[in-house]
């Protein structure tokens, strides 16, 4: 077929017209990704630590500086409080959450060394102003962030379960916390991890881009029935109805991040899958 200018023209109006919409699509797709650290202040976030009132932070544990957030930057003792800060916009059902996190190296040595090196991102979670005031842990799904000891190894991205439990290969996994297949990470260098949620039914975990730990069936209950969630029982606010949902699918639930450790956050940002 002989080609007119007519026709290379139109070819090539078309290939322009194609490279638009690709990149009005991924225009649009980044403008989709809302960061959750606004670099000024934590204005959208509720901070519960155990034993205070909501955004009551006698400690000083969390800290937005130049966009990073320092989770007990200056802890020294194991006085302070385990608690949360959680985005207090609304509860999500369906998205991906991505995020880079550090270990600062500052970390307090307790007798028990599992704290060490040692955070996480709840997601699913109770909202703080249904939490006890003693109440340290929410009702959620936590995706584990761990750092090596310099010994062994020590996967990182993994899930542990507080008050809820979930299915690995379609089988129920009774474990509080299940690893993922993630390489250790030594030291206090910067690690991507992402998270995509599905509701109830999908769950998967990545970390520098690579996926490590998928599950599904995410539910209200296990801890309820497990003798290591004795420490919890008593200080969770209206327990028996929790207990009473046990088995129940846990679809959606606040998103927040955990101060046990000294650990950074940067580059937080959401995808709501729900407006996609």
């Amino acid at each position: 077929m002989k080609l007119t200018l007519k026709m290379v023209v139109l070819f090539f109006n078309l290939l322009l017209i194609a490279c638009t919409n690709q990149n009005s699509d991924n225009k649009e797709s980044e403008q989709q990704w809302l960061p959750l650290l606004n670099g000024n202040d934590l204005s959208d976030w509720t901070i519960k630590m155990g034993g205070q009132g909501l955004n009551q932070d006698v400690d000083h544990v969390f800290q937005l500086e130049n966009g990073v957030l320092k989770v007990y930057d200056g802890k020294r003792e194991n006085s302070v409080k385990v608690g949360h800060i959680f985005y207090h916009k609304k509860t999500y059902s369906n998205f991906r959450l991505r995020f880079e996190y550090r270990f600062t190296g500052r970390q307090y040595k307790p007798e028990e060394d599992w704290p060490v090196q040692y955070g996480g991102v709840v997601f699913h979670a109770q909202s703080p102003e249904t939490m006890g005031h003693l109440q340290e842990y929410p009702i959620c799904l936590e995706f584990q962030l761990l750092g090596g000891k310099n010994t062994g190894e020590r996967p990182t991205g993994n899930v542990c379960t507080i008050g809820t439990q979930v299915y690995i290969a379609d089988t129920l996994n009774p474990h509080h916390c299940i690893n993922s297949s993630s390489p250790t990470y030594e030291g206090d260098q910067w690690v991507k991890a992402e998270i995509e949620v599905w509701s109830d039914s999908l769950v998967r975990h990545y970390i520098n881009g690579v996926p490590v730990l998928e599950y599904t069936r995410t539910q209200i209950g296990g801890g309820f029935v497990s003798t290591s969630f004795d420490w919890i029982k008593g200080n969770v606010k209206d327990w028996e109805k929790w207990d009473a949902m046990h088995g129940t699918p846990l679809r959606e639930g606040r998103i927040g991040i955990q101060a046990h450790d000294p650990i950074e956050f940067r580059n937080m940002e959401l995808l709501d899958l729900n407006n996609k």
